[in-house]
């Protein structure tokens, strides 16, 4: 399928949820935040509206409220042109901002904003239209009864919805929702049985399928020229004004575009536009409508840059950019059958958390059809008028998981992140952004990541170059192991040791998986190899008894802050590494004589056994080090940390 087919089969697949508002619910500090979106119907749009009118079926007035920020999205019919108005005037067919609504509005507005009411009159004439229409509603005949008394403002300001200033204008100090008062968006409810109104439900005209589908048939209706749509292969009426909103309500970058008639669009190819370019109405407002709910739904921003992925039905599957740890509580959290052995405490060095998420992976293998395919598409604005895909992907699900479960496989380690508060760790992979932040952020309120507006461009560049690694399986790109291991082979750039033990942690992800890719027989794991006699992976291990040693003799309070010899010549030692282990050893002596007898003997004897597993060349060798010491200098350190040396009554633990 096309990528357009591939929207509209989602679009018909999810009929039954069109025009239906649905919450995206967000964990915040301040407890959960709902975030609206909706699978709109044909020729509606949303908006955010300021004020809530209420009317009886009469068209008489009742009240009128300021609308809540969070129940602002409000879904509202429109026609071509206004679906796409910038500036101009051109209606929409039901609800609109105060000028076209309101038959008083140069009464009190400012002499600079009057139009002699000439979009009062063609919104007026265009809801008449409908109204005596044979597919009107009684809403639209009750909006019309009350819009033609010419009162919305006045009722507005008897209910001190709108203010006024000393000269009888609309206030330019008061704001509604942080919007000025003359270009305020009106919604409106329309009571059935005034008589009775405590005891009924109020009827929201923005959540009325019965109005929206007395809309869609009436447009349909207004004679468009049909021709035959370029994108469905169909004989239907023909737009040429496309739907913008794409990446949010505010996006005005349109992803289909032709309104050049003068200069070099078609010309040389094609007579007009005509034959150059024609998209049905309904197969483009299906199409963008299901894109725009996906985005909302389940895509992720990088910056400017909108992602989505789905499978073809719709099944929840893991998201490709999403660490190990959250594949595994998103689908604890959300698929009904799981295995009972899929739920782990924190890693400790068994296979819990490795079982945990191949337990997730197998629960979500058991969902799909053999048909099953999962998609992606990315978007983004070179302009602000101007939408790309810059990346479309289709792949068969069984596939796709199974890259996923190769990328978290192959690049399984030992990772922290912040999890409710609590530093966390996990068994597997952090997520595409998190990678962005390590190798490239800075350190800012005790966490690394990209501040800089201008650098945020990062996000999308970073996640789009490892979009292949991960759902295609390609290798990872040479210049991010580099940036990994030269980051972590300086620890002194960094404040907080957790910052640093995350970008040693990722380093260690990306040589294990480099290493996988050039020699498909290594495996190396967090789990020490003591056999090992690679000449880096060796002088990493030193390393990290050295600065095991020197940290045992630390006070907690006093030397909260310091720095052990090991790390400030790290990377001296990456590549010098024979010259300079002599001065760490030298220096390493004073902190030996404060051990205990039986930790001394103990990390003494580990180095004699480190260095006999050196050949005499490879020891001497003073050449730069590769990525092999930061595995061995890790998996040490973790080793170390978790061994329980006899004799051992001084120092402190970490």
């Amino acid at each position: 399928m096309s990528w357009v087919e591939e929207l509209i089969d989602v679009y018909e697949k999810n009929s039954e949820r069109v025009g239906r508002m649905e919450y995206k619910v967000y964990r915040t500090k301040n407890g959960e935040e709902k975030i609206p979106y909706v699978l709109l119907p044909p020729f509606h749009t949303t908006v955010a509206a300021q004020i809530t009118v209420v009317i009886d079926e009469d068209g008489n007035f009742i009240n009128a409220v300021p609308v809540e920020n969070d129940e602002k999205l409000t879904i509202i019919p429109v026609t071509e042109k206004s679906g796409s108005r910038t500036a101009g005037e051109e209606p929409h067919p039901f609800c609109d901002n105060l000028k076209y609504l309101a038959g008083d509005y140069e009464v009190y507005c400012k002499s600079d904003d009057k139009d002699n009411g000439r979009c009062y009159q063609l919104y007026i004439q265009g809801l008449k239209k409908w109204y005596l229409s044979e597919y009107s509603h009684k809403k639209v005949g009750a909006l019309y009864q009350y819009l033609i008394k010419k009162t919305l403002i006045q009722d507005l300001l008897s209910k001190k919805v709108l203010i006024l200033d000393e000269n009888g204008h609309l206030s330019e100090k008061e704001k509604i929702q942080g919007i000025n008062q003359n270009v305020a968006f009106v919604r409106f409810c329309i009571r059935e049985n005034w008589d009775d109104y405590h005891s009924e439900v109020v009827e929201e005209c923005w959540k009325d399928k019965t109005l929206m589908d007395c809309f869609i048939r009436y447009y349909r209706t207004l004679g468009e020229t049909s021709g035959l749509c370029y994108l469905s292969g169909k004989q239907e009426p023909i737009s040429y004004l496309q739907p913008k909103k794409i990446r949010n309500e505010g996006d005005g970058a349109k992803l289909i575009s032709a309104n050049d008639k003068e200069n070099y669009t078609f010309r040389g190819r094609f007579i007009d536009k005509e034959q150059a370019f024609a998209i049905g109405a309904e197969t483009s407002q299906k199409a963008h409508n299901a894109l725009k709910w996906l985005i909302r739904k389940q895509g992720h921003s990088f910056d400017t840059l909108s992602m989505i992925t789905w499978e073809s039905d719709l099944k929840p599957m893991p998201q490709w950019d999403q660490d190990t740890d959250a594949i595994c509580d998103n689908y604890e959290e959300n698929m009904v059958e799981f295995c009972e052995d899929s739920q782990g405490d924190e890693w400790s060095g068994n296979s819990v958390e490795a079982d945990r998420f191949y337990s997730a992976m197998e629960g979500y293998g058991r969902q799909f059809e053999q048909s099953s395919r999962m998609i992606l598409m990315a978007f983004d604005a070179a302009t602000t008028g101007r939408l790309a895909l810059m990346e479309y992907k289709s792949l068969d699900t069984s596939r796709y998981l199974e890259n996923i479960k190769k990328w978290h496989k192959e690049c399984e380690w030992i990772h922290t992140k912040r999890k409710e508060g609590q530093s966390y760790k996990f068994l597997g992979m952090v997520g595409v952004k998190d990678i962005a932040d390590i190798l490239f952020g800075t350190e800012s309120n005790g966490s690394l990541t990209i501040i800089d507006q201008n650098s945020k461009k990062l996000y999308s560049r970073i996640s789009r170059r490892l979009l292949p690694c991960i759902w295609d399986a390609r290798p990872l790109p040479s210049d991010f192991v580099s940036k990994a291991i030269l980051r972590a082979s300086n620890p002194q750039a960094y404040k907080e040791r957790y910052n640093w033990e995350r970008i040693l942690t990722l380093a260690c992800s990306f040589i294990k998986k480099q290493r996988k890719e050039q020699y498909d027989e290594e495996e190396w794991n967090v789990a020490l190899n003591t056999k090992c006699e690679d000449r880096s992976y060796l002088y990493g291990r030193l390393l990290a008894v050295a600065d095991r040693v020197e940290y045992r003799t630390f006070d907690k309070e006093k030397d909260k802050a310091r720095v052990t010899n090991a790390k400030r010549y790290m990377s001296t030692f990456s590549q010098r590494p024979f010259e300079t282990w002599k001065v760490i050893e030298e220096n390493l002596q004073p902190y030996f004589n404060k051990l205990k007898i039986g930790e001394r003997r103990y990390y003494e004897n580990l180095i004699d056994k480190i260095c006999q597993l050196f050949t005499e060349e490879n020891f001497k060798e003073n050449g730069s080090l590769d990525g092999l010491y930061l595995l061995g200098f890790h998996s040490q350190s973790y080793e170390l940390k978790n061994t329980k040396i006899e004799e051992n009554e001084g120092g402190n633990e970490s």
